[in-house]
């Protein structure tokens, strides 16, 4: 997996390759906290979302950069995003909108039932399709995935960056988390816009699990494919802190129970001043990137406990 000569830089920490922009700054890493909003239904949650959209709709002009949300997190969102795609209500948006994925499992044919990319479709629909700007998946099915995710980092560098990262918030072991696939202890920065990191067993049963759990139809060569990943390829830390607007959704806890404590010491965690000492606990438990973006919202539901 060779780099090319796009203007990233190249990092790589046991096994975890990551990219940064050549002109990359270090990022403000102001704790800002994270301030949960309880909802009482997963369609409460996806309409939170969805207003969130309508949102930056309103006030900026032309196009609208987002990244979506994989598994249950944003299944309602999707939901209705997709029935208005069947009317003519909302085509004004929906032309408007650039998606982008955020992660994905490689290498993996972009068939397979495992991918984001199905479940989008299944969710989203056709119409959903036919209407947007553009949507730009990660490749995984390319022989040299760093030059595919640099070609992807390179459009949705020239798009403007995204307006919206609707992201999730997954367990790890050691009660720690991760957003998007920024694992632990990968050796993620703030520089770092995307990476390739290793596949771990603990992500693929995450995975497969919580894609059987939202309902996709699945079949045993698919997950086959699936369960012979590598790697994950998935956006990093500087695109989670450059988006203007960050959205999260955790809705799953029931089927997924650690996210109870999970989320709870990054609600909890007091983050040090000391940048060392953060740059540490920011690579023991990812989850915690969410607490440094100045304008982030974060949707839950009752079964986390708060």
């Amino acid at each position: 997996m060779n780099n090319n000569n796009a203007p990233f830089t190249r990092a790589e920490e046991n096994g975890n390759v990551w990219l940064s922009q050549a002109t990359a700054q270090n990022l403000d890493l102001t704790d800002h906290g994270i301030t949960p909003t309880v909802l009482e239904t997963e369609a409460d949650v996806g309409q939170a979302m969805l207003n969130e959209l309508y949102e930056t709709a309103a006030v900026k002009e032309g196009d609208i950069n987002i990244a979506l949300l994989g598994g249950r997190g944003a299944q309602a969102l999707h939901r209705l995003l997709g029935e208005l795609a069947k009317t003519s209500e909302q085509d004004e948006l929906l032309g408007r909108l650039n998606v982008f994925t955020q992660d994905a499992l490689a290498p993996m044919s972009m068939g397979n039932c495992f991918s984001f990319v199905r479940d989008f479709e299944r969710i989203l629909g056709p119409d959903f399709f036919r209407k947007i700007k553009s949507f730009t998946p990660m490749q995984t099915d390319t022989d040299n995935l760093e030059a595919g995710l640099i070609a992807y980092l390179n459009k949705l560098e020239s798009l403007g960056g995204l307006d919206i990262f609707f992201i999730g918030h997954g367990p790890e072991e050691n009660e720690a988390s991760h957003l998007a696939y920024i694992k632990p202890f990968s050796g993620a920065q703030s520089s770092h816009v995307a990476g390739v990191i290793p596949i771990s067993s603990s992500i693929l049963e995450h995975h497969i699990s919580k894609f059987k759990a939202g309902g996709s139809v699945v079949n045993e060569q698919d997950e086959a494919e699936c369960r012979a990943a590598q790697y994950i390829l998935t956006l990093g830390p500087a695109a989670i802190l450059q988006a203007k607007k960050v959205v999260q959704s955790v809705v799953d806890a029931d089927t997924a129970p650690a996210k109870v404590q999970t989320y709870a010491n990054v609600l909890n965690t007091r983050l040090s001043t000391d940048r060392g000492e953060l740059l540490g606990q920011l690579n023991a438990n990812p989850g915690l990137w969410i607490r440094l973006h100045a304008n982030s919202k974060s949707f839950v539901l009752p079964n986390l406990g708060l």
